[in-house]
């Protein structure tokens, strides 16, 4: 038995914590999902410096998942049993672990359980999500349709994960080259400069002395820049495991600057197209607004889901707690209030997620577009100002030569 610390809120919305023994993560989370709590964080109570995660086990890529459901839903709607299905699925995996999981899945169910409650022994390889959705396609006999549907949900929001992912990268990978250039300048090439500067003798510029000096601490102190980086990236991960420090953080990121634009619009994208598939295949209302909370990807618009949640608990709207949370655009929720009021709601869902998919490429474009030529002016100016830095105290020499003559 082992003791976790975790932390969630009610379906209510009031935050709470505790610990709870027992011999395997998912067991707690389990015990906790019975007492309707919704996870924020769970860890073992020996602590870590890593951030919040779930499940552990088998991983299987997103893109496994997908092919393994597609082909599943088409050996269903073609009339071939199901163990037979999962059968001839087991072998052709490409992850042996992933083939082990299916043939395990194939054995519960010619035990007599259902294919819901077989997938739910592997949580770690098949979440809420697809459990839920494959135990609605069950009770209501579309499992093919539903699985199909899967499939191109699991599709769409790989393709938008990797969307947000390039745009969060990109900045990172270009700021990463640009410092490591000015560095290399300032341990390899400057120092030459230095030497030769200290042969001629005489007061240097300004701009001179500040690039030597940067270059000089950079040569004998650059573990202090380690240290630093190091010690930094340990008290934000202390801060983001906090409460307050997930919820600021996140809050930050979808305000920041252009990039905040990518990932509010992916944010609202994701939420919508996981919304709109769970209740367009039977699964209800309540069940899917708690899955799409703990599949957001941002605690300010999870708690704005789990506030509608409890809205719809007492009876109201779905869209007035997402338009006073202030989080989601307008246009979001007047369309998501339509859909209420027409009962069309998955519909309106899909509608917004196809609308914001879109928005999310010309957002990562304009991100793009923006940051290349900012970059070019960055790195221009700062080897510009070096280069110039070092051919002052030649100027001057020259000036001081020729005055000699």
């Amino acid at each position: 038995m082992a003791v976790y610390v975790w932390k969630g809120r009610t379906l209510a919305g009031e935050a709470q914590a505790g610990e709870i023994e027992v011999a395997r993560q998912e067991d707690a989370l389990d015990a906790l999902r019975k007492k309707r709590i919704l996870v924020t964080s769970l860890r073992p109570k020996s602590g870590g410096m890593s951030m919040p995660k779930f499940g552990g086990g088998v991983s299987v890529s997103t893109k496994d998942l997908a092919i393994f459901t597609r082909q599943f839903a088409t050996m269903i709607s073609a009339g071939l049993p199901l163990v037979q299905c999962l059968d001839i699925l087991a072998k052709p995996a490409s992850k042996p672990a992933f083939g082990k999981v299916i043939s395990e899945v194939t054995r519960e169910v010619e035990a007599g359980a259902t294919l819901s409650d077989a997938l739910g022994k592997h949580k770690s390889v098949f979440d809420d999500l697809f459990r839920n959705m494959v135990a609605a396609g069950e009770a209501g006999g579309v499992l093919d349709e539903i699985l199909m549907r899967l499939a191109t949900y699991i599709e769409k929001a790989d393709a938008l994960k990797r969307k947000v992912q390039s745009a969060m990268v990109y900045p990172g990978v270009v700021l990463t080259v640009a410092l490591g250039a000015t560095a290399f300048m300032l341990i390899f090439i400057i120092p030459t400069f230095a030497k030769m500067f200290t042969d001629f003798g005489g007061e240097l510029p300004l701009p001179t002395k500040i690039v030597l000096g940067l270059s000089d601490f950079l040569t004998h102190w650059w573990w202090t820049l380690v240290l630093g980086g190091i010690g930094s990236v340990i008290v934000f991960q202390r801060y983001y495991a906090t409460e307050n420090g997930h919820r600021a953080v996140d809050g930050f990121m979808i305000k920041a600057p252009v990039l905040g634009d990518v990932l509010l619009k992916g944010a609202v994208a994701r939420f919508t197209r996981t919304l709109g598939t769970l209740i367009s295949s039977g699964v209800p209302i309540l069940a899917g607004l708690e899955i799409t909370a703990r599949t957001a990807g941002n605690k300010v618009i999870a708690e704005a889901i789990m506030s509608a949640r409890a809205s719809i608990r007492e009876g109201e709207t779905v869209s007035a707690p997402l338009k006073a949370s202030g989080v989601f655009p307008p246009m979001v929720t007047q369309m998501i209030s339509v859909g209420e009021q027409t009962g069309a709601l998955d519909e309106m869902l899909t509608k917004i997620a196809v609308f914001y998919e879109a928005e999310v490429d010309t957002a990562v474009d304009t991100l793009t577009s923006i940051i290349e030529p900012i970059m070019i002016v960055v790195m221009g100016g700062i080897v510009g100002g070096m280069v110039v830095s070092m051919y002052l105290p030649m100027f001057k020499l020259i000036s001081v030569v020729a005055g000699g003559n």
